[in-house]
């Protein structure tokens, strides 16, 4: 277990693996457990850098605070300053790609590539009034309503239908935790931190190779968020999942380590073609 100590909070991360290190961004519900049914594949040739935002998984608690994406940058300065690390790769997805974002055009030299999914460069008025309807239901205590509100819309209609057996074990893995009332309060503020997020007018400094990676059944960040995001970034490249929703790695996942470790590992940016 280790253990990041930043501003006197304790930040968990995790590495696993040997190679080019890559840094894996969870989403707003998600921590590094989220991602161990990938880690097989993800460590064969890279190093794997995982890590709970405030807020998030084994990380502290920020109670009754207000805080904005800000200090998720601050923690990645921090962590890769503990680890000695001149440049990074990074994966990120959905609330993790944002504050992709936040850092790269913080630190633009700091960045060699990134893979960004289901990924906004601006909290819209449409993400804002989801958050608002979370938050509210959050405050309710009913981990059901709050379960129904949130976990369906993030996956496509085709795969729930499918999956339903799948989906059915999710729920009764989730609601106690959907029913934990300093979840719901951690929850609140991970979502009120990415409230105002707008990296819209700092995109252009960004330099580093991108692939940007939309889901066309995405009904949190609609499929028009990523084509601007590849508009703005003048080093991305945009692929579209057919009939996939937000959260596209679980949808996919074979595709989502495919496209994490082909495009960070390619050897070439440049092609004499």
């Amino acid at each position: 277990m280790s253990i990041l100590n930043f501003k006197g909070r304790n930040v968990y991360y995790d590495i696993q693996g040997e190679g080019k290190p890559i840094l894996i961004l969870n989403g707003i519900m998600m921590s590094t457990k989220s991602w161990e049914p990938f880690m097989e594949s993800l460590v064969a040739s890279n190093q794997i850098i995982r890590v709970d935002f405030i807020d998030q998984g084994q990380s502290d608690k920020l109670l009754s605070s207000v805080y904005t994406q800000d200090i998720q940058v601050q923690i990645i300065e921090s962590l890769l300053k503990a680890l000695k690390l001149e440049k990074i790769n990074i994966v990120g997805i959905s609330y993790g790609g944002e504050v992709a974002l936040a850092f790269a055009v913080k630190h633009p030299n700091l960045v060699d590539r990134m893979v960004l999914f289901n990924t906004t460069p601006y909290t819209s008025p449409w993400l804002q009034e989801i958050g608002y309807k979370w938050n509210s239901i959050g405050r309710t205590r009913n981990g059901q309503t709050y379960y129904q509100a949130t976990i369906p819309a993030i996956y496509s209609p085709s795969f729930y239908e499918k999956r339903l057996e799948w989906m059915k074990k999710r729920e009764q893995i989730l609601l106690p935790v959907f029913s934990n009332p300093d979840f719901l309060d951690a929850m609140e503020r991970l979502t009120n931190s990415a409230e105002n997020f707008d990296v819209r007018n700092e995109l252009h400094v960004v330099d580093a190779p991108t692939l940007i990676v939309a889901a066309d059944e995405d009904y949190l960040t609609p499929i028009q968020n990523q084509k601007t995001l590849h508009e703005l970034m003048k080093n991305s490249e945009l692929i579209i999942l057919p009939g996939v929703g937000h959260a596209s790695m679980y949808e996919r996942p074979m595709l989502f380590t495919s496209l994490v470790l082909g495009f960070i590992n390619t050897k070439q940016t440049i092609y004499n073609i």
